[in-house]
């Protein structure tokens, strides 16, 4: 997602993932507001698509990203125009992003080495256990009080390892110094900055804090985990810290949780970096200018979350649209003791077990699509559940209440359904999600702590939470199985 500011205008293009067509696909969404009113002026998408060149992997077409924000640039200016709106007055550009896919490119030409491979590949599992057995005691936590990180298939580090040990390109253009690295925004802001003519490549500390190789307490590349001597540039931000922003998450315990390809939710705990003893990541909030003072977040990251309705469709086929899942549900009213562990990319947090895999239990010849169809809805429930327990634990105070953003909380259903697993209320405000990137908007003097169209939050209602206590065990019961099935026979995953 990049951010364009006008005087009065605020552009907003914003790259997700989405399914169109049966097919998983990235989308460059390009939106134009006006920065009083928060009203809608124009916008522009373009579909990219996703590969699964094998099982497990996943990559983009760097090349089709950067012609798709150019197409969506142009084609957004052209209706600026007929609109009137003199598209000179753009003071500043920000750039939101996914945050741990990885691309490399040679800085010569300007061309991308490989694909980029995506945040939920799992090629790297391989990589994750060769490194394990280097360091003492196969302690997957190491490094994890430098990084906030546990070494795993999800950050950049491991796979720029196996770009390196794989793909004799990238190692021969290492070898001639022709070889940049960087996750989305460096890639973007290199080409659109000059690209071989003199691109800035760059980043900043949401995004460097995802590679595994930043220092998030000094703010420094770390020479003992890799050597990076990128200067730092502080004009973009991550999605996920984008989306803490967004929901003007600026006050120690505030929390947001994003409902997504998979689910993310981040806590900002202030100025002080809280190390997670229940398995969640420590990672940094943003930095809202070079001389201010960076905030860190605890993060729970889930990897499946909408993906599981898009799987209901494209692979059962047991609906035609994703809007079914919620109607199937809503006349089912319950799983009937249907419990669904959606382990297609594996578990993350707490558990970081990247061989663990789904699971649909406690089926009757009763049970039918609406019970499966509500079983995939608590299952991103039961996960967020889980996420929310251990982050209460970590901070030792517990949330009251959750602000909630991301394509699913349309779904009433599962809005419904999380506010009772939570037993806390949910607020899908449906805000404009990022409104201005504040590190960019800061440099020009706009105000970034008034939110703009932001709907009236709408409290759900809870219930019991000796029921939810014994539905939570029920599913935990399945994940855990999953994993002791992996220490004992992984062949039956």
């Amino acid at each position: 997602m990049a951010l364009y500011l006008f005087k009065r205008i605020n552009v907003n293009l914003l790259l997700f993932n989405v399914c169109v067509h049966g097919r998983f696909h990235c989308v460059i969404y390009l939106q134009v507001f006006n920065a009083k009113t928060a009203e809608l002026l124009s916008h522009h998408q373009v579909e990219i698509q996703q590969r699964f060149p094998k099982e497990g992997w996943v990559e983009q077409d760097p090349k089709e990203i950067l012609k798709s924000v150019h197409e969506c640039v142009e084609r957004t200016c052209e209706k600026l125009q007929q609109l009137n709106i003199d598209i000179t007055n753009i003071k500043a550009i920000g750039v939101s992003n996914q945050r741990e896919t990885t691309v490399v490119w040679d800085k010569t030409t300007g061309e991308p080495l490989y694909n980029a491979i995506v945040w939920l590949d799992l090629r790297t599992q391989s990589t994750v256990e060769r490194l394990l057995k280097r360091i003492p005691g196969k302690n997957k936590s190491f490094f994890k009080f430098r990084t906030g990180l546990p070494l795993s298939t999800y950050f950049s580090a491991v796979k720029l390892r196996w770009l390196l040990d794989n793909v004799e390109e990238i190692r021969q253009a290492v070898d001639d110094g022709r070889a940049m690295f960087g996750t989305i925004d460096s890639w973007l802001i290199w080409s659109l900055t000059g690209g071989k003519n003199g691109g800035v490549h760059c980043t900043d500390v949401t995004n460097a804090s995802r590679t595994m190789l930043f220092n998030i307490h000094s703010l420094e590349w770390d020479p003992e985990l890799y050597s990076v001597s990128d200067v730092l540039s502080f004009q973009c931000l991550g999605d996920q810290s984008a989306a803490l922003v967004g929901q003007m998450c600026f006050q120690d315990g505030q929390a947001k949780n994003t409902y997504g390809t998979g689910c993310f939710l981040l806590c900002n705990t202030g100025q002080k970096s809280v190390f997670s003893q229940h398995g969640l990541l420590t990672t940094i909030a943003y930095k809202l200018g070079r001389d201010k003072p960076v905030c860190y977040a605890l993060e729970g990251s889930v990897a499946i979350a909408g993906a599981v309705v898009r799987w209901l469709r494209d692979n059962l086929g047991i609906v035609k649209t994703a809007q079914e899942v919620e109607k199937l549900a809503a006349e089912a009213g319950t799983s009937y003791g249907c419990y669904f562990v959606p382990a297609f990319s594996g578990l993350y947090a707490p558990y970081w077990e990247p061989s663990a895999r789904g699971i649909i239990c406690g089926l009757t010849q009763f049970t039918n699509k609406k019970h499966i169809a509500f079983a995939a809805l608590e299952a991103v429930c039961f996960q967020t559940r889980e996420i929310l327990d251990a982050m209460n634990k970590d901070c030792g105070i517990p949330l009251n209440q959750l602000q909630v953003d991301g394509g699913m909380t349309n779904n009433k259903v599962l809005m419904q359904l999380q506010s009772d697993i939570l037993c806390i209320p949910v607020d899908p405000q449906n805000t404009l999600f990022i409104l201005f990137p504040p590190t960019a908007a800061t440099k020009k003097g706009i105000d970034v702590t008034t939110k703009v169209g932001i709907l009236q939050p709408v409290f759900l209602a809870c219930i019991t939470q000796n029921k939810i206590q014994a539905q939570m065990g029920l599913f935990l019961s399945e994940a855990n199985e999953r994993l002791q099935y992996h220490y004992s026979d992984p062949a039956v995953f």
